[in-house]
């Protein structure tokens, strides 16, 4: 099983984006991330889910996607810099404060 999820994706440009939320605002978070993940998809990436707080730290969540190259990465955010539903995605977040800060790392999968 192992080998057939390392064929499929062992190629992928993989980012993680580590988000540092406000606690008292995990609602508004909610509302962001459920706007925001068909927009990787419409700008060609694979939005494989936001990971909310449970146990532990309750002002961490991870966003996981993939696109087939960083070039590909690269033209998503240029062009969702141009459009209306990324913007006002990106303006809700300001305005409700859901988010402190976040940082984007990219990765290389090892299955095997």
């Amino acid at each position: 099983m192992v080998t057939a999820i390392y064929l499929k994706f062992w190629w992928l440009t993989w980012l993680l984006v580590l988000l540092n939320i406000l606690s008292m605002q995990i609602k508004e978070f909610e509302y962001y991330a459920k706007h925001w993940i068909p927009l990787v998809n419409k700008f060609g990436g694979q939005h494989n889910g936001y990971f909310l707080p449970s146990e532990g730290a309750s002002n961490i969540a991870l966003a996981l996607f993939t696109f087939p190259s960083l070039a590909d990465y690269e033209k998503y955010r240029d062009k969702s810099f141009e459009d209306v539903e990324w913007i006002a995605a990106f303006d809700y977040a300001a305005q409700t404060q859901c988010i402190k800060s976040y940082q984007r790392n990219f990765f290389r999968p090892l299955f095997k």
